[in-house]
């Protein structure tokens, strides 16, 4: 019988980062950067120790990337609309 090996702890946390960044608008630049750190943490103690969860390290990895990507570029857009809004000349009375 093949013996099921535990996943690493820290690449859980990697991909539940990632998804939490694609959901929370603007803190999400954050979570994504700290999922990134924990797959390339969780990476490392994977080679060492033999634990599964290199698919968990992926899908974290995958899902901090866009959602530092969409995070960012929602923070353009709202700057951009926000920069139009306060340089318009029309006033409304």
């Amino acid at each position: 019988m093949s013996e099921i090996k535990q996943s690493n702890s820290k690449a859980i946390v990697s991909l539940i980062m990632g998804i939490l960044s694609l959901l929370i608008p603007f803190i999400g630049i954050i979570l994504g950067i700290l999922g990134l750190i924990f797959a390339s943490k969780s990476k490392k103690e994977m080679a060492q120790s033999g634990e599964a969860g290199n698919g968990l390290v992926t899908a974290g990895k995958i899902c901090s990337i866009i959602g530092i990507i969409l995070n960012v570029i929602m923070i353009l857009i709202f700057l951009v609309l926000f920069f139009f809004a306060v340089n318009t000349d029309s006033m409304v009375y």
